[in-house]
Formats: C-alpha cells, structure tokens, sequence
C-alpha cells in the first residue's frame, strides 16, 4: 500500500465463502483508485473455504483479514475487531454477499462531506417478502447490469424506500433517522465510531446492534446523510426468520434497557408487534412519536397529584405510575417508581426518592411483579386509544394489581 487509505471497508463473515467472494470481487472493480480503498473481512469463526477466498485477493486489493472463534453469532463483535485493523479515516461496513457498483467508495465517501453517518442503500433485501431468486442473473451481469436490469421492479427496491420518500429523503426531517442505519450498507466516520465505544459487544444473535449504534451516534451529534449512489445489491441467500425473530427479541429488549427513552418505547412495541415483518406500520415510529410530541405539548402542566391520592388510597405500598406529571404523593415510600413521557415534568419532580423512568409505560425496567400497585393517570388518555393494550400488560406485568384514574 503506497499511501493511507480513505475508506476502509469491514466485512463480517461465517461461512459464506461463495458470497463472500462475489462482494470481493464487486470491490476490486472499484473506479477509484484503490491504494484508496482497503477491505477487511472479520471473520466469526469460519470452518468452510473463506480464509483461502481472502487469501486468492491478494495482490488484487488491499486487504486485512481477522478471524474471532466461532462462539456464536457475534456480528458486533467482528465488526469492532475489523475496525480496529482499519486504517482509514472513514469506515464502512458491508454485509457479506452485497454486491456493490463500481463507485460504492466514491460515493460513500462523497457524502461524507456533509455527513458523519451515511446509510447506503441495499437493493433486493426484503426479509417480509417472498424471496425473488436472481442468482442465476448475478452470475451472468456485473453489479450495475443487474442494478440496470432490475431497478425498477418493485421487489428490487430499497425496502426502506417508501418510507425515506415520505420526508423526500432529508435525513435531517426524521426524530428517529437511526431507525434506518443498518450494516448491510453503511458508513461511518472513525472518529464518531471510536467516540461513542463502537457496537455493543453483548448484542448476540441477529439483529439490532447496527441501530443501537445508530441511535448513540445520533444522541451524540452524528451528521446522518442518505447516498442513493453508494448501493449495493444484496444476493439470494436461504434466511432463517424464526431464529432471527428470538434473538432480535432478546436484542430489542436490552436496547430499549439500556437507553430509556418514549421514542424507543415506541419503536419497542411496533417492532415487537411486526417481529418478522416490514409491514406498512413497521415504519410508523416517525408518525406515532409526532403525535406524542403533540399529546406532551396538549397536556401541558396537568397536575395528577389529588387522583394518584385517591387512587392510592387503603395503604400506599409500593407503587408506580404511568403519566407523573410534576409530582407525585408526600407520604409514599421512596420504593414507588413515576414513569413520565415529558422530560421537563419529570425533571420538575422535586423529591429524589423516586425512581424516576423517562418514558411512556409501553416497556419499562422493571422485573415481574415490582410493585403492589400500578396507576395508569389521566396523563395518559391522549395515548388510549392506540396504546391500551400494550399499556395494561405491561402494567399487568410489573404490579400486582392496576388502577386507571380515568373512564377508558
């Protein structure tokens, strides 16, 4: 290598020598220069023919390999392990099996002018839909033939196409742009990846460590860009959607642990509600946490103080409310627990004795059976309707019994 990289391309791979080799050989094609292009294949524990498919590039493309132990899916895990054998200033990350054009690089680094997090876009990946096999064309076309011959079918688009469209693709109109930042395609500058303590290693299984990655990114101030250009095309592969299902469960569920926030409460229970899924309504946490937002501005200073009193009456054991407000009750024992979707009201709360959860109530922290009572206050009518059931069972699930102070 005569100079430093400027994009550093990171594959994480497990036995997937065949697709493996197609994504190596889309990257040799690249049209810039590629002293400027390095490519990492962090291996997770391979048995099959992938470190010889690595090692039959050398001398084509600049290229580092790692290999990790196979114990268990640990996609996170390899993609950190990658990074730090990246030398670029600018890191991609790249599912095995995508087939990338011949300006990927140049592209993705392009959007990096005005960006920190730019997420490409991945044709041809649906895990929802019936599978539409065009292997047999992936073996006859280059990428961009393919991407020309099948860029208008309507199985072959983005799945996350419709949705971006709604804001006319302007990362900059979305609450929740990490909701969109999936490594199949996607590329990150070094030092934003290093500053927020790149992929959360304890995410195993399938799914979720690239969006909790996104949503730190964002928290901290990341820049999310959208480059239509730097696609990639995701080849036929069998899929395992039930495996898939019981690990992104356990992986939502620490996700929405680890960062209390209504927004991924939300995004909680749609993903929870279409596990397995890209139905319509899976993209809908941009709309539910609008109105949210509107419902936080409506309610205002409401004050539930005189009906948590009542609706503690005959002995206030341990409690916890779904919809605070400002304060709660002086003579309840510090062992209570006020869940507020409104920040500000939460914050207002001046006795520290309570836990305090920034939130709505649809998944809280708390362990089966918390407390003796949960109280649903009227703070919480503007989210009746659509939320109900999903606010009882888990009240239901954390109190022993439940109360809701308002004609439901």
């Amino acid at each position: 290598m005569t100079q430093s990289p400027q994009l550093s391309v990171i594959i994480p791979t497990y036995n997937r020598a065949r697709p493996l080799w197609r994504t190596l050989e889309a990257l040799a094609r690249q049209r810039m220069p590629l002293d400027d292009v390095e490519v990492v294949v962090a291996d997770d524990g391979s048995s099959d023919a992938t470190r010889e498919v690595v090692t039959s590039f050398t001398g084509r493309i600049p290229l580092r390999y790692h290999f990790q132990p196979d114990l268990g899916f640990r996609a996170g895990a390899a993609r950190n392990e990658g990074a730090r054998l990246a030398a670029a200033p600018v890191l991609a990350f790249l599912d095995t099996g995508i087939l990338v054009g011949p300006d990927f690089a140049r592209t993705h680094l392009e959007a990096h002018r005005s960006a920190d997090l730019v997420i490409g876009y991945t044709l041809g990946y649906d895990p929802a839909a019936a599978r539409v096999d065009w292997a047999a064309l992936a073996d006859e076309l280059l990428p961009e033939q393919l991407m020309a011959r099948l860029r208008d079918e309507p199985y072959f688009q983005d799945v996350r196409h419709a949705a971006l469209a709604r804001t006319k693709f302007a990362m900059d109109r979305l609450a929740a742009p990490w909701f969109f930042t999936w490594t199949a395609n996607l590329s990150v500058k070094a030092e934003h990846f290093w500053a927020v303590g790149a992929f959360d290693e304890e995410f195993r299984g399938w799914g979720l460590e690239d969006l909790e990655l996104g949503y730190r990114l964002v928290r901290a101030g990341a820049r999310v860009g959208l480059s239509r250009q730097a696609w990639g095309i995701e080849s036929t592969h069998e899929h395992d959607p039930a495996g898939k299902a019981a690990s992104s469960l356990q992986n939502v569920h620490r996700f929405v642990t680890k960062h209390q926030h209504p927004l991924l409460e939300l995004f909680a229970a749609l993903y929870t509600r279409k596990i397995g899924s890209l139905e319509e309504e899976y993209w809908s946490v941009e709309e539910w946490y609008r109105e949210l937002i509107a419902w936080t501005r409506q309610v205002g200073a409401l004050d539930v103080r005189d009906e948590l009193a009542r609706a503690s009456e005959g002995g206030p054991g341990r409690i916890a409310v779904f919809g605070s407000g400002r304060s709660a009750p002086q003579d309840w024992p510090g062992s209570c627990a006020l869940v507020e979707f409104d920040l500000g009201a939460l914050e207002a709360c001046a006795d520290g004795r309570y836990h305090r959860v920034h939130g709505v109530g649809l998944r809280t922290p708390f362990a089966d059976r918390s407390f003796d009572l949960v109280i649903i206050s009227s703070r919480m009518r503007g989210l009746w309707d659509t939320w109900r059931t999903q606010l009882l069972a888990e009240a239901h699930r954390i109190g022993r019994k439940v109360r809701v102070t308002f004609a439901a």
